[in-house]
């Protein structure tokens, strides 16, 4: 949890400031995501949010192709993510921002980012060292496939 008091301590040039960009504060702790008024206001403009500013960012190993997690990002996440080369979300379970692998070492290193066509979602093409999930697995995809009937394209027809 990030806390009001080391906020203000870390000075702003940190990756964290006190009070800034509509973070919602309650007895000394950060208790909401930012909006950022550092994320480029084109960028920020194209976002659509949920009812709590978040949207969804899939991690995506940048030379396989392979899915690795899905996390939460608001404007300052985004921004973190895009100036730093380092995935930083939001936790919706602890309430604060994390980089990805600052306590796990399981880093992920940003080769690019994308917004789909409906702006609720950002592909982050990471360079993954180590687990991509909490549970140290790769992905977070590791879980098994459920059944499913698998699906046939038809052939083309000759004419």
């Amino acid at each position: 949890m990030i806390r009001e008091e080391d906020a203000q301590r870390a000075g702003p040039n940190s990756m964290i400031s006190a009070g800034g960009g509509g973070a919602a504060w309650q007895d000394g702790c950060m208790t909401g995501p930012a909006r950022a008024a550092d994320l480029d206001p084109a960028i920020s403009a194209r976002l659509k949010r949920d009812q709590d500013g978040l949207v969804v960012a899939v991690a995506q190993q940048h030379d396989t192709g392979e899915v690795l997690m899905v996390g939460w990002m608001d404007d300052e996440a985004l921004h973190r993510t895009l100036t730093t080369g380092r995935c930083t979300y939001w936790s919706r379970s602890r309430s604060e921002y994390w980089v990805k692998g600052d306590t796990s070492g399981s880093q992920q290193w940003v080769k690019s980012v994308a917004l789909d066509c409906d702006g609720d979602t950002l592909l982050v093409r990471v360079d993954q060292i180590g687990g991509a999930c909490h549970t140290a697995d790769r992905t977070c995809f590791d879980a098994g496939l459920l059944p499913a009937v698998e699906g046939v394209r038809p052939r083309a027809s000759a004419s």
